[in-house]
């Protein structure tokens, strides 16, 4: 048998990780007065370099503490608008000085996760299969840098950028971001090339111009630009297709902190702070607003009293506040792949499923092995849960669970069942139908003994559909159990415990493809000469 471990990644959360590992940026240069004493630098690094770093944040707190149900209380409040910091002018350029000074960050580094931070936004809302051509107007300052940064990362995600940089600037990185984006075939614009209309060859405009520590009003070429932009949102309002705006930090032309002051500025869709939102961020109305980066030191949101959301997993960006409420019937995903014909499909069906599980174990798709597992009582209702796949040979697909769940009194009654699997990444979904039966103690003993031990202290502690007190409950009988065992190298399997086989009987696999003709092809078994074999059709989707 083929034993398909679960590969499940331990997440640890570190306080330090709950902190807003947040990108300082739009650094272009602050005048004199923002500059903090000498003093107040190294008190700061003192912090930030000490063996220690003192948190003093109630909301970080909350978070190091067992609570669950505290924790989720507290993440909510943290991505409510109104309980995050913003910045005024004067705090977001001191922030920038101390990071590039006894902090020991570059302008480069700062640039590049700022750009990569803007990319990971966009991609988590705009899919390069419908929004795949953008254009980057990137100003001559550290914001603009983000916009060519950003725009070498989506390229490399999938869209096709293009990029408006007027006002070049001589520095070696930045030219040193022109060469990289050149190498890439990505092309750059005059703005003499660009049409009077934008949203005819763009899908998404990249607003790089200015960042927080512009000052006056826009000069040309970037106030005919920014005039391009306003542009757009009339004509969003007149219901005409227009490209959508994501504005890096502060959209150009806003006062930093009074934001949009006499209200015919830009109107960006999306908003990407970096570091924290600047105060102006409060009066952005669009849809998506998202917080970019994650590095910012403890010792900076102690002294500056950030409050900020945690990051989720290994995302660059957060979403700040809830998404927009939408119009479910409107979802629908214009799925593009491979076309899936008979031809080239293996003869035996558990072959096919093997090549296509390999797939999705290679494009990294998390938990792979999870399946819906779909079963029916002899009242007729039916139930369905996600389960994992542990195994899967000649003889069919095998999961574990506990003998005295629900579905396995389903299955007691009807040992009939149906499995499916989902691998969005790939737009591929796998159907089986079949007859289910217990596997072998011996199979049971052998797969439970290969489990960690937490894991199998758990299946004893839990009795799958019963009613139990509270959490609390299972974590004590967790912890006697630890103890009862901790000087046993064997810990018994629980009667209750085991695994079961699907025997497929039918099988079906289905390819997305564009404007829901999808592929579907079914095996369905017949016999040829007293032998049992597979019948390949294609059904109508």
């Amino acid at each position: 048998m083929l034993l398909i471990r679960r590969s499940r990644a331990m997440t640890c959360l570190f306080l330090s990780q709950l902190l807003p590992l947040t990108l300082s940026h739009s650094h272009n240069n602050a005048s004199s007065t923002c500059k903090p004493s000498r003093s107040f630098y190294y008190s700061l690094a003192k912090n930030a370099w000490g063996s220690t770093c003192p948190i003093s944040l109630p909301a970080i707190r909350s978070f190091a503490s067992n609570s669950s149900i505290e924790a989720t209380r507290v993440m909510q409040s943290m991505t409510n608008p109104e309980s995050i910091s913003y910045l005024t002018q004067r705090d977001a350029a001191e922030i920038d000085e101390i990071l590039m000074g006894p902090l020991g960050f570059s302008v480069d580094q700062l640039m590049e996760l700022a750009g990569l931070s803007v990319a990971t936004s966009i991609v988590e809302i705009y899919k390069p299969s419908e929004y795949n051509r953008v254009l980057a107007i990137c100003g001559p300052g550290n914001n603009g840098g983000d916009g060519l940064v950003a725009a070498r990362h989506l390229h490399h995600f999938g869209y096709k950028p293009f990029v408006c940089y007027p006002k070049r600037t001589a520095k070696p990185l930045y030219t040193g971001l022109v060469t990289q984006l050149e190498s890439l075939a990505v092309p750059f614009l005059t703005v003499e090339d660009l049409p009077s209309d934008l949203s005819k060859d763009f899908d998404i405009i990249v607003d790089a111009m200015f960042g927080f520590s512009f000052h006056g009003t826009p000069r040309p070429p970037f106030d005919d630009l920014i005039q391009k932009l306003v542009y757009l949102h009339k004509c969003n309002q007149t219901c005409q297709k227009s490209s959508l705006i994501v504005s890096i930090d502060i959209p150009s032309g806003w006062h930093v902190e009074g934001g949009d002051v006499n209200g015919e500025g830009i109107k960006p869709d999306m908003l990407v702070s970096l570091t924290a939102p600047k105060l102006c961020a409060k009066k952005f109305s669009g849809p998506h607003h998202f917080l970019g980066g994650r590095f910012v030191p403890p010792s900076i949101v102690e002294n500056y009293k950030l409050h900020l959301p945690p990051y989720p997993g290994t995302s660059m960006c957060v979403r700040i506040g809830k998404p927009p409420q939408i119009d479910i019937s409107a979802l629908r995903e214009n799925y593009i792949s491979p076309e899936f014909l008979e031809e080239q499909v293996e003869a035996n069906p558990m072959d096919q499923f093997l090549k296509w599980f390999d797939d999705a174990v290679a494009a990294g798709l998390k938990e792979p092995n999870a399946m819906c597992l779909s079963t029916v009582g002899k009242d007729g209702k039916p139930s369905s849960r996600m389960v994992l796949l542990k195994g899967v040979d000649k003889d069919g697909f095998v999961w574990y669970t506990n003998y005295e769940s629900r579905k396995a009194n389903q299955l007691s009654e009807n040992p009939r069942a149906s499995l499916l699997f989902y691998w969005d990444g790939l737009n591929r979904q796998v159907r089986v139908e079949g007859f289910v039966q217990k596997v072998s103690d011996e199979e049971s003993e052998q797969y439970f003994h290969s489990r960690p031990r937490g894991s199998q202290i758990g299946a004893i502690v839990s009795k799958q559909s019963t009613i139990v007190p509270g959490r609390h409950v299972l974590y004590q009988q967790f912890k006697e159990l630890e103890e009862k065992f901790s000087d046993t190298n064997l810990i018994p399997k629980p009667k209750h415990w085991g695994g079961y086989r699907l025997k497929p009987e039918l099988f079906e696999f289905w390819q997305g493809q564009q404007s829901r003709l999808h592929d579907r092809l079914q095996y369905v078994p017949q016999e040829i000469r007293g032998k049992q074999a597979w019948k390949i059709v294609r059904m109508r989707v």
